[in-house]
């Protein structure tokens, strides 16, 4: 059976991370300029490879500094390391379980993320789109994010627990 290539349809999804400040309240941030493909041997996605990238200097966190900050050394370095790039080693929607290889800077690891598939649907243009919701939970210090301060009541400005959200679509290629 050939494989089946679905395309992300960016004007349809968003990648969206949390991380506590002072460890009392989450900033929310999202990446734009996304691109991702899926090919599948059957619609159910099972036996499927899922590749998937977003760009760093599109980050936003409604803060002009600190999207700043965070393109920098201190942290993604957006100028060396332009891509977020995730490549999955297994996914069966029917499991809710995706498990593959997030690329963040220099640093590769492995990650499981929990996905719900939330089924196929035509658009009025005779598209066929699958749609999938998207969350699991990383430690940023794991991929070379390691900026951090103390503060003075203990604990410090940045949680290194970094939760990670998304809602994709996929277009059918014919």
């Amino acid at each position: 059976m050939s494989a089946t290539k679905w395309v992300l349809d960016p004007t349809h999804s968003e990648l969206q991370f949390k991380v506590k400040h002072l460890m009392i309240t989450n900033v929310t941030g999202q990446f734009g300029g996304l691109a991702g493909e899926i090919e599948s041997e059957s619609e159910e996605f099972k036996n499927t490879k899922i590749s998937f990238t977003a760009d760093v200097n599109t980050i936003n966190t409604s803060n002009e500094q600190r999207d700043t900050h965070l393109k920098s050394a201190d942290f993604f370095d957006g100028d060396a390391f332009p891509e977020l790039k995730f490549t999955s080693d297994s996914f069966d929607a029917s499991k809710g379980k995706l498990n593959g290889h997030l690329t963040i800077k220099d640093v590769t690891k492995p990650v499981s993320l929990d996905v719900e598939y939330s089924g196929t649907n035509t658009d009025p243009w005779g598209n066929l789109k699958a749609g999938f919701s998207i969350d699991g939970k990383i430690n940023r210090t794991d991929f070379g994010l390691t900026w951090n301060a103390a503060l003075e009541t203990g604990g410090v400005l940045v949680s290194e627990d970094v939760k990670i959200s998304a809602e994709v679509q996929f277009v059918k290629q014919a």
